[in-house]
């Protein structure tokens, strides 16, 4: 009985951080980790999107490495211990294919945006350049460790998003890329939230002082 009173206690607090953070989260908006190899960088991955208030996290996994089930991947200690627990309050779904994915996103009425280098025949943007409030249902890929994103994810996507860099090294690893890419797509895209709403609330206001009323 002992054990009670604190299990109560600390889900009340991390209810009031749910709350409290709720409107700072970026509705229809999914990260992609396209065949990651490596199981520390998902879960900075994860940790990444939690931390700046992207919706979901898909991942394609055709190694199989992560079980389907997202109540599994919380309990998954690897997952919990590279995310700092982010998994715990992170939806994660994974795919077994590329081609799964993106028939799942498109369905779902997903536009994709990849991070990618400058790809010919492709729109290609820098990252601060392009606008991310376009649409309201975004997709952003971010690709393997050492291949890159692949053919088929840049073919099914509108445009390809670079980092610009100024360093003799022109690459970052898959968490510093992800970090930096959903910082400034969640930044946009928090704004625009934040004028959509204010401008709902003031709709009825000024129809109220046209009538009269």
């Amino acid at each position: 009985m002992a054990g009670k009173p604190g299990a109560t206690k600390t889900k009340s607090a991390a209810r009031l951080r749910a709350d409290e953070i709720k409107d700072y989260r970026c509705k229809n908006l999914i990260a992609v980790i396209e065949n990651p190899s490596d199981i520390r960088n998902i879960g900075t991955v994860i940790r990444n999107v939690d931390a700046l208030g992207v919706e979901k996290t898909y991942i394609v996994d055709p190694r199989k490495a992560l079980p389907d089930d997202w109540q599994d991947m919380r309990e998954r200690k690897s997952l919990s211990k590279t995310s700092v627990s982010a998994v715990k309050w992170s939806f994660v779904k994974r795919f077994d294919s590329t081609e799964d994915c993106i028939a799942h996103l498109e369905k779902n009425r997903f536009v994709s945006v990849v991070t990618s280098p400058h790809v010919k025949g492709k729109k290609n943007v820098i990252l601060h350049e392009a606008d991310y409030t376009e649409h309201t249902k975004l997709a952003v890929w971010f690709g393997n460790e050492s291949r890159g994103i692949s053919d088929l994810a840049v073919e099914h996507s509108e445009a390809c998003v670079s980092i610009p860099m100024f360093g003799m090294i022109e690459s970052l690893n898959l968490g510093t890329t992800s970090g930096i890419v959903l910082y400034e797509v969640t930044k946009q895209r928090r704004e625009y939230q934040k004028r959509y709403k204010r401008s709902k609330k003031r709709r009825p206001r000024a129809a109220s002082a046209k009538t009269g009323q």
